[in-house]
């Protein structure tokens, strides 16, 4: 019927075609139904949206805002109000998204700049979150959510810049500093949070820079940033082959990653030359040892641990060629970088013993026993603090000269030599100050003689006694010439002494045969 009557307008008189019912055709009259049911449908789904947004059920609100979306597709609140549910849910680039869409399809929409403003500072777009800001002002000049925000994104821009110029000085503290409050501002931004792991890493806070780290790869297992600090955290804990795997990963994962680059090759680098230096060693080829580890030492001054072995090694390389001062100034740098070396110290407090150095040695054992109360570093202590209490004594092998292994023999003829070069009738015609200090030396020598030339008393001196105390030897009643005649009165010729009643006690005469 309808059909019927269409046909039939075209041929009736214009005034009668006024009383006629034209219809639309069917398919634009449902479609326009079926547009107003679904802009109707998609209100009620706003608020049930609104509903469960209100009692902070924000899954549930954003299913409901999804189906709005769904059924009104161009209505921009719709996308504002689901932004506002993914900020809720802190789903940040999501909900950028959404703000967006919203003021592209009402660039008016006050609340869509704002809450896309928003998303861009918590994900660290500061300048874009500005932009955003400022469009804010723009259409509502008292905004003052708008100017907080506003100043907030300028405060993050100059964190950045603080930052990035901290980091060029190799000042990571204070990149640390200013990612803790960057992050503040901007709590999803990934990239202020590798940056603090970095460089927590750099300033040897592996725990913390792994646990920064690790909580982003939880959310993205891919993430190269975050790969890589691991790897460097591995790499700096002196865990290398563990760090290569990491620093192979990120590049898989983002081949132009530079950072991972370079800390692969440098890991690699380090591990070969050390071994390198290593193997040499234990075919005694101390030299070359010593020259591998200081080219290893200059692979990477960053790495802390690896570094202070290094300088360990060369400095067990350096003792073996007897540079005892190289080798203990390289101790001391391995235990600047790390203070709970154990075998740093030891290694110096040896060369401390090599070189006499008794109070610095007891020093370092007794930090190495306060750390690791074992046996054997006991025993290294007591060596040492007897060492350093026979040092504070008279050193009778000094006094004569020979070493400390000398045989009987050789300490009779270094007697004769040095009480012949200190009698005091050799220096009568010296000034009174030097016949005092040569007087002196004779009577050392004589003390030295008369410890070292019996076999009971040397053994007590060299086990540590102090033969005074133990009445072994008083050295006020002690005589210098009667030892001197006791030695020399018997030998037969090349000279004699004349003590005649006219001489004076200790002036003796050299009479050549």
């Amino acid at each position: 019927m309808t059909s019927c009557r269409r046909r039939l307008g075209r041929w009736l008189l214009p005034e009668k075609m006024a009383a006629v019912d034209i219809d639309m055709p069917v398919e634009a009259e449902t479609q326009i139904r079926s547009q107003d049911d679904l802009d109707r449908q998609a209100e009620i789904f706003k608020e049930q949206g609104n509903a469960y947004y209100s009692k902070k059920d924000y899954p549930a609100a954003f299913n409901y805002y999804t189906k709005a979306i769904d059924a009104s597709p161009k209505t921009a609140s719709y996308y504002g109000n689901r932004a506002a549910t993914l900020m809720m849910l802190c789903r940040f680039r999501e909900a950028l998204e959404d703000s967006q869409q919203a003021v592209r399809l009402d660039d008016g929409f006050m609340k869509g700049h704002l809450r896309e403003g928003k998303c861009h500072l918590s994900l660290g777009n500061a300048m874009a979150a500005a932009r955003c800001f400022q469009k804010v002002l723009e259409l509502e000049p008292s905004n003052k959510e708008a100017q907080l925000e506003k100043k907030n994104a300028t405060t993050l821009l100059e964190y950045e810049r603080m930052a990035d110029f901290s980091f060029d000085k190799r000042d990571f503290r204070k990149v640390v500093y200013c990612m803790d409050r960057a992050i503040a501002l901007a709590p999803t931004c990934q990239r202020f949070k590798i940056l603090k792991a970095e460089c927590l890493a750099l300033l040897g806070r592996y725990p913390e820079a792994q646990s920064v780290a690790s909580d982003i790869l939880r959310m993205d297992a891919t993430n190269a940033d975050a790969l890589y600090v691991r790897g460097l955290c591995l790499y700096y804990e002196d865990c290398i082959d563990k760090a290569v795997q990491f620093f192979v990963q990120a590049l898989r994962m983002a081949p132009d990653h530079e950072k991972a680059r370079l800390a692969c090759r440098n890991a690699k680098a380090l591990k070969a030359k050390k071994e390198e230096g290593n193997q040499v060693f234990k075919n005694c080829s101390y030299d070359a040892a010593y020259q591998l580890y200081t080219e290893a030492l200059a692979i990477d001054p960053n790495n802390i641990k690896t570094n202070a072995k290094l300088y360990c090694n060369r400095a067990t390389a350096g003792a073996k060629l007897k540079k005892f001062d190289q080798a203990i100034e390289d101790c001391t740098k391995a235990i600047k970088l790390d203070d709970t070396y154990i075998k740093a110290y030891l290694r110096r407090a040896q060369c401390y013993m090599d070189t006499e150095l008794y109070e610095e040695a007891v020093r370092d054992y007794e930090k190495v026993y306060q750390t690791e109360k074992t046996s054997e570093h006991k025993q290294l202590l007591k060596t040492a603090q007897m060492e350093l209490k026979k040092s504070k004594r008279k050193d009778y092998y000094k006094v004569l000269g020979v070493g400390k292994n000398a045989t009987e023999d050789e300490i009779k003829k270094a007697y004769r030599k040095r009480a012949l070069m200190h009698h005091p009738d050799r220096h009568s015609s010296a000034t009174a100050e030097v016949q005092k200090e040569e007087e002196k030396k004779f009577k050392e020598v004589g003390e030295a003689f008369t410890i070292l030339s019996d076999p009971k008393k040397k053994m007590r001196y060299d086990s540590g006694h102090d033969l005074e105390d133990d009445g072994c030897f008083d050295g006020g009643d002690f005589d210098a010439n009667n030892i001197f005649r006791a030695f020399f009165g018997g030998r037969g010729g090349g000279f004699s002494f004349d003590s005649s009643p006219d001489s004076q006690p200790g002036n003796f005469f050299f009479q050549f045969g």
